[in-house]
């Protein structure tokens, strides 16, 4: 087994949540960095209240002949070339109900052999030319992803074992008995982890049956992995008629054109429609599970609902949102770790896709100060429905956001990146020139509405992971308790 089987994309979408864009040139005559107006500083929110102006360069994109939509942003700075290639409908959104991880399965296996190299033979290949590929699907996301780099030079070569690696995997049993054996090991690792089992209960009370709860595989579906699974998914979801691939760098749209259709040659259309995902059962309630973990000297703790999906028009607001109470420095750290010490450390996030995603606060704590640590909890985010964000923590926030997106400005790969998420969600074509001005138009009325519409006590989940004996009696002061062992069995 190669290192390259597991060294997958965290979420297959993660590529396409990452922003860049070209900042315009200096003004003459030249000024004092610190001080030249939208200046972002690296490290640092800008200290200047001028909104980030930005044009982005604009990638060119045609379609090949057997459907898959291209597109490339050329940047000859450098003899290199980066790619992203997106198979929709191959992704763990797809898997049957009973084999969750088939795509994650699937996925990590085209890496590690082909019917005319092995594993090692693509490994030694690609380490000489100074090029990666690799490939992965998310447990949950629509996608696979497969992505690449090189030297321009040596691109023909690696868009080969690309294409051969997406077209002619060997699954080889060897690989497999492998690839089982690390996946049943990495399962067990991860259900040793408190952050895990909360994970999962949240996921699962939020989306029910839809395939948006599944964290990970299961030991009866890595049992059930046989090679004809794989071949069957393999031809069954690895069609380009919904793929995408986005190229950056030292190369034109004429000539990645011509060198993938010789490539993807035997890569065929087929013509057969994709099922759209859908959205999670709307939530009726809130709800309190308990995850038994006797002896544990600290608490896991969940707080989420369901949110929004990605073209949902609350999106910056939600953004601007969450940041205030959960991103660095923000409301949650400040009181659960600088102000109680109840904690090293607490957050929040959320996710927004093809289908309704979720929004979620977290945070482990001493298992003496579960009780306060999620009253605080609780507060703050009661504080945001309740009462106006004051004017200079929403500007110093959205600023941080701006300057956040500044500082992945930097690369064309990172900008192509915005592009494929434009493709696939069908965004504004200067939404992402306009990407600061949105996120400055957020007021604190904006705040307070998303806060109140996504996050209202009645639709709030909370999950807590820990010793039951010490912890549920806390959990009861805020209504009924469900209780459940690690492996997700009711214990009543």
């Amino acid at each position: 087994m190669t290192r390259h089987a597991f060294a997958v994309a965290a979420a297959t979408l993660a590529l396409v949540l990452n922003g860049s864009a070209q900042q315009a040139p200096p003004a003459a005559p030249p000024q004092n960095p610190s001080t030249a107006p939208g200046t972002v500083m690296k490290g640092k929110a800008p200290v200047n209240k001028e909104t980030l102006k930005v044009t982005l360069p604009k990638p060119q994109q045609t379609d090949l002949s057997n459907g898959l939509h291209l597109m490339v942003l050329e940047d000859h700075r450098a003899p290199m070339v980066t790619f992203q290639l997106l198979i929709e409908g191959a992704g763990g959104y797809y898997d049957p109900p009973e084999e969750p991880g088939l795509a994650g399965f699937t996925a990590a296996l085209m890496r590690e052999g082909t019917e005319g190299r092995t594993s090692e033979q693509i490994s030694e290949q690609l380490d000489r030319l100074a090029a990666e590929v690799t490939i992965g699907a998310g447990i949950s996301s629509p996608f696979a992803n497969l992505s690449g780099s090189g030297l321009s030079d040596s691109v023909d070569t690696v868009l080969a074992i690309m294409a051969d690696v997406l077209m002619h995997p060997s699954f080889a049993q060897a690989e497999i008995d492998r690839y089982k054996a690390r996946t049943r090991a990495d399962l067990t690792a991860q259900r040793s982890r408190p952050a895990f089992l909360a994970q999962e209960r949240f996921q699962r009370v939020v989306f029910g049956d839809h395939p948006g709860a599944r964290v990970a595989a299961t030991p009866a579906s890595i049992d059930a992995l046989t090679r004809e699974r794989l071949v069957d998914f393999h031809k069954a979801h690895y069609l380009p008629d919904r793929a995408v691939m986005a190229i950056s760098g030292d190369i034109t749209l004429p000539v990645a054109k011509q060198k993938l259709e010789a490539a993807l040659g035997g890569w065929a259309k087929s013509g057969r429609a994709i099922a759209p995902t859908k959205d999670p059962a709307a939530l009726t309630g809130g709800s309190i599970s308990l995850v038994a973990r006797p002896g544990s000297v600290q608490t896991s703790l969940v707080v989420g609902t369901q949110a929004i999906e990605r073209t949902s028009p609350d999106y910056e607001a939600l953004t601007v949102a969450n940041r205030i109470i959960g991103g660095p420095s923000a409301r949650l750290f400040e009181h659960l770790r600088e102000q109680k010490g109840y904690t090293y450390g607490a957050g929040s996030n959320f996710n927004a896709g093809r289908y309704r995603g979720f929004w979620s606060a977290s945070t482990d704590v001493r298992t003496e100060v579960t009780d306060p640590a999620l009253t605080d909890l609780l507060d703050e985010i009661r504080q945001m429905r309740e009462t106006p964000v004051p004017a200079e923590e929403l500007g110093n926030m959205k600023r941080a956001i701006v300057a956040s997106f500044a500082r992945s400005l930097e690369n064309p790969a990172a900008i192509l990146n915005n592009y494929i998420e434009s493709y696939i969600y069908k965004l504004p074509p200067d939404y992402w020139d306009q990407y600061p001005e949105r996120i400055a138009a957020v007021t604190a009325a904006d705040v307070q509405r998303v806060a109140q519409k996504y996050w209202s006590a009645d639709r709030l989940q909370i999950v807590a992971v820990g010793d039951a004996a010490r912890i549920e009696p806390a959990l009861k002061k805020l209504g009924p308790v469900q209780a459940f062992d690690a492996e997700g069995q009711p214990l009543r």
